[in-house]
């Protein structure tokens, strides 16, 4: 079975092509990162309509890139939440004509699932079960997981997500966005050690977090000494160790509450060098292990999506509508 993935939900237009036999066999991807940074954030009218321009020629591409056709197709999979509701309408439409015009059947998926499943694409998946932290620009959970739609919600952020406090931190700082890039980038060059932050909910006994203090924190330190590029430094590297000391010691945590040994990392933070060094470093010394997708499939992709609509196809439906949900819990798709 070929599925076609479709993903628009926020900055990124995502396209894909999975084969159930053998595999992933071609994607494409626009960011419109730079579109962005010159606003320091996502404009929601902006990324819609770039995602209009972008959608049909990079599944042109992606059939050219995969020799396939259109005719070639069994499903379409496409976003249907979490995200910002004009740019899922767009993958939602694009999604639904398509599958209408050719008679598929198509299926609307998590996003955040489709990022705790990527990384089952890889050629050592983890085995079910497992502990999910998905940790991104919108979220910060830790998930249970125990198969293809049976997930638990162990904890998650009472204010900003990390990928949040990665972007309002970089904006304090003078960085640009996005924010996590610039810092992981500055941080190599600084002393994580010079600047004692916070480091919130660490000993709180339960598995949630808070990034909103962490993010204060800075601000004060930024507003009492001078600015220059020493200190700059310095403060990015104590910040980013400060999340990833918060990020690692709550996945332990996990691992040992739920009695598991296997961690999955997914999201755009995701891809932080640090943070991979210190939960391989951590967790492998308790016996655990850690698994990421690739780095090009740690940000939205159409790769995630087309995967976990395979996974899913059972559930494909033909009764074409649109079919949104911006804000949508990862947990109402247990069957648990």
């Amino acid at each position: 079975m070929l599925v076609l993935g479709i993903e628009t939900s926020c900055d990124e237009t995502g396209v894909a092509l999975f084969d159930t036999y053998t595999g992933l066999l071609a994607h494409e991807l626009h960011s419109q990162v730079s579109m962005h940074a010159e606003y320091g954030g996502v404009v929601p009218e902006l990324a819609s309509r770039d995602h209009i321009r972008r959608i049909i020629p990079l599944i042109r591409s992606t059939l050219k890139q995969a020799d396939r056709h259109l005719k070639d197709i069994n499903a379409i999979a496409y976003t249907r939440g979490p995200g910002l509701a004009g740019a899922l309408l767009v993958g939602a439409a694009v999604a639904e004509g398509l599958a209408y015009s050719l008679n598929l059947p198509r299926i609307g998926i998590h996003h955040l699932e489709g990022h705790l499943l990527a990384p089952l694409i890889e050629p050592s998946p983890p085995e079910f079960p497992f502990i999910a932290l998905l940790v991104s620009g919108g979220h910060t959970q830790l998930m249970r997981v125990n198969g293809i739609g049976s997930y638990r919600l162990l904890g998650e952020t009472l204010d900003d997500a990390a990928g949040e406090a990665f972007d309002k931190t970089a904006k304090l700082l003078n960085l640009g966005y996005p924010g996590g890039p610039a810092i992981s980038k500055l941080a190599r060059t600084g002393n994580p050690d010079r600047f004692r932050l916070p480091r919130p909910l660490i000993n709180s006994g339960d598995l949630n977090f808070s990034f909103s203090g962490l993010k204060t924190a800075v601000l004060t330190l930024v507003n009492n000494i001078p600015e220059d590029e020493s200190n700059t430094r310095d403060i990015a590297a104590s910040f980013q160790k400060a999340m990833v000391d918060v990020l690692t010691s709550k996945a332990i945590a996990a691992l040992d509450y739920e009695k598991l040994q296997r961690l999955v990392v997914a999201g755009g933070v995701g891809a932080n060098e640090q943070l991979r060094e210190a939960m391989e470093i951590k967790i492998t010394k308790q016996g655990g292990a850690v698994y990421y997708p690739k780095l090009e499939f740690c940000t939205d992709n159409g790769a995630m999506i087309a995967f976990a609509g395979a996974m899913r196809l059972s559930e494909a439906t033909k009764n074409h509508g649109f079919s949104i949900c911006p804000r949508w819990p990862l947990e109402g798709l247990t069957l648990e």
